[in-house]
């Protein structure tokens, strides 16, 4: 068993971990959630020794073996990957080197019946079943299985680690832990740097792993389907519970609902006690018996509420100044690298007020195309403008790890900052949850989720009228991310949004612009309509899914189909999916009307007749709609043929 006892540690003036126990046995699988900057990267790295608490006491087997993932990574640069990747057996070597020692001793004694002997034949045995444990003579095979379900190809294996970015270096690391197969295996964000197949694989592995297994995660599925145990860290408490994440919260809302519940009920008990007690030794003949009653009173175990952590962030957009009605505008844009198309010939148009969301699978061109849209990378053909009088605010996918680390956050600020800003910094830090001392700490020493915040709050120190953004939820927690939509809601600019997080992406946008083979497909909804038309359950099923999409290309029509009659395609296919959604919202109508009118006693009701007029009326706007559809579909089949 791993356990932590009694451990303490504070930063300042704030309390992270307050004498806190955890025990995590061989085989379980926990999921350790809660705020960001609660203390949750900081709980792991006293774990695994790597930082020690002020007070209390971590305990590990002599013989237990651990490995940790944090986000600081250091890796071998000029091996390659699959040599890297068999560092991993160093141990494994040395169990190898101590069998054929205690194998050479077996064959030389003579003394069978002895303690030592019958020993030395134990430790043989378990030195053979660890070896076997630990992947014996296949582990050269077993380390290019697990790179390869990481996401590495073939032709990466024999690659320099040095030409991999640092998220694919962070997948060798992991990979080598993964080998290793330790005792107990510590996670901190391990699904930031992947894509959804390498997610799906890790989940697999660590679903059926032998050992222990503590992840730090945002991502709600991948807790749900590798975890069986949740442990919370709040206000330097630690509650335990013995599900998955979803199943968590559901347990946490009800204890909170009960225990709320049974508080108010003790408090009305304990007033009316007190006010008993209170009349009766005003009373000379029931003083005794007031004096009893107060005796069993403070007896009682008072109920409490623990704090809660509901602090968030406070996010505005300033009002943005206003630009021309073409915001962007893409023609026949072009990118590869290398070898490597990833954009061909996009066509793409964003006026002033739109929404956009890119969604696709990984690799398929959308943190290019973003890129380029801002003037943050070349492209090779086409051309892309920008309209008159616009100013991006543009947070990339990557943006809290470029903060440098050496600097304040104050010293941070001031680098983002217009000079009439400078005397609010400190005011606009406390609005993103740095208050008092904050400032002058490190960014260093920040977790993921605080570089986030920080990174947002340099975003918005200047004011823009098109805003993009890449990935800004990954290291986010669900309080904030829910800020960051609401705030995003209330931008009167225009937006642009990469991501794969469904929760987030609902009804945020009102087009959804998809990214595959090269091209763009265009969709005139939120990505809940997107992922409808696609008949695809989740964003997950995106990234697998290898069938064709049914939306049209906005630049990949058949060869013999002309410009103008491109054209034409394009603005049917828009007209279609226009008349779609009023079909839906038309036939969500006539279902609300419906249940009116089949409640009781509705057609003696003084408005029943109003109601049926309306129904009517619905139900003929639902007819004119099909036609109006069917007269698109005829027309698009014609163009199409």
């Amino acid at each position: 068993m791993l356990t932590a006892s009694n451990v303490y540690m504070q930063y300042g003036d704030r309390v992270l971990l307050n004498h806190v126990n955890v025990v995590i046995k061989l085989r379980d699988k926990v999921g350790l959630v809660g705020r960001n900057g609660a203390g949750k990267s900081t709980f792991l790295k006293i774990l695994a020794k790597e930082i020690t608490p002020d007070e209390g006491t971590i305990a590990m087997p002599t013989d237990g073996t651990l490995a940790f993932l944090h986000q600081e990574i250091e890796i071998e640069q000029n091996k390659s990957v699959i040599d890297e990747a068999m560092t991993a057996f160093e141990a494994l070597r040395e169990l190898n080197e101590a069998i054929d020692k205690m194998n050479a001793e077996i064959a030389s004694r003579t003394d069978y019946e002895s303690d030592e002997y019958m020993n030395l034949l134990e430790r043989f045995s378990e030195f053979n079943e660890r070896y076997a444990l630990l992947g014996g003579d296949s582990s050269e095979g077993d380390a290019v299985k697990v790179l390869k379900g990481l996401g590495f190809k073939d032709k990466d294996l024999h690659r320099q680690i040095a030409e991999f970015s640092g998220g694919w270096q962070m997948r060798v690391v992991l990979a080598k832990m993964l080998l290793k197969k330790p005792d107990y295996l510590l996670l901190d964000e391990p699904t930031n740097h992947l894509d959804i197949e390498s997610i799906i694989w890790l989940e697999r592995f660590l679903k059926n792993y032998h050992g222990a297994v503590i992840i730090i995660s945002h991502d709600q599925q991948f807790l749900d389907n590798c975890t069986n145990r949740t442990v919370e860290i709040e206000l330097g408490k630690i509650q335990d519970y013995k599900a998955a994440y979803s199943k968590y919260l559901e347990l946490r809302k009800d204890i909170k609902e009960k225990t709320q519940s049974a508080f108010e009920n003790q408090q009305k008990m304990i007033a009316q006690k007190e006010r008993t007690i209170t009349r009766f030794m005003a009373k000379a003949t029931k003083t005794k018996m007031a004096q009893s009653m107060k005796k069993q009173l403070d007896k009682v175990e008072r109920i409490e509420i623990a704090n809660e952590d509901t602090a968030t962030m406070k996010l505005q957009f300033e009002a943005p100044p206003r630009s021309g009605q073409i915001v962007v505008e893409a023609k026949s844009l072009s990118k590869s690298y290398d070898e490597l198309n990833v954009l061909d010939g996009i066509s793409f148009k964003i006026e002033r007020g739109e929404r956009v969301a890119f969604v696709g699978q990984n690799g398929q061109g959308k943190t290019t195309f973003a890129k380029i849209l801002v003037g943050k990378l070349k492209y090779n053909s086409g051309n892309v403008d920008l309209g008159h009088n616009v100013s991006i605010g543009y947070y990339a996918q990557n943006q809290a790890e470029t903060l440098n680390g050496k600097l304040t956050l104050l010293e941070t600020m001031e680098n983002h900052s217009p000079p009439e800003k400078r005397t609010q910094l400190r005011k606009i830090l406390g609005a993103f949850m740095f208050s008092g001392e904050d400032a002058e700490k490190k960014v260093s020493v920040l977790s993921g989720g605080e570089r986030a915040r920080l990174a947002l709050a340099c975003m918005l120190l200047r004011p823009f009228n098109l805003l993009v953004l890449d990935e800004p939820t990954n290291h986010l927690d669900i309080l904030s991310k829910k800020v960051l939509k609401e705030a995003i809601q209330n931008y009167q600019g225009t937006l642009i949004v990469v991501s794969h997080d469904r929760q987030f992406l609902g009804g945020l946008t009102e087009k959804t612009l998809e990214f595959r083979d090269k091209k763009t497909y265009e969709y005139l909804g939120d990505v809940n309509y997107f992922l409808s038309k696609r008949e695809l359950e989740s964003m997950r099923e995106v990234e697998l899914h290898k069938t064709e999409p049914n939306g049209i290309p906005i630049s990949a029509q058949k060869k013999e189909i002309s410009s103008a009659d491109k054209e034409v395609i394009k603005q049917l296919e828009r007209k279609s999916q226009n008349v779609e959604r009023k079909i839906e919202q038309s036939e969500k109508n006539i279902k609300k009307i419906e249940a009116d009118m089949a409640i009781e006693g509705f057609y003696e009701s003084e408005n029943s007749s109003e109601i049926i007029e309306k129904y009517n009326q619905e139900k003929e706007k639902l007819s004119n709609l099909m036609e109006s559809w069917e007269e698109v579909q005829i027309e698009l089949e014609d163009k199409l043929s």
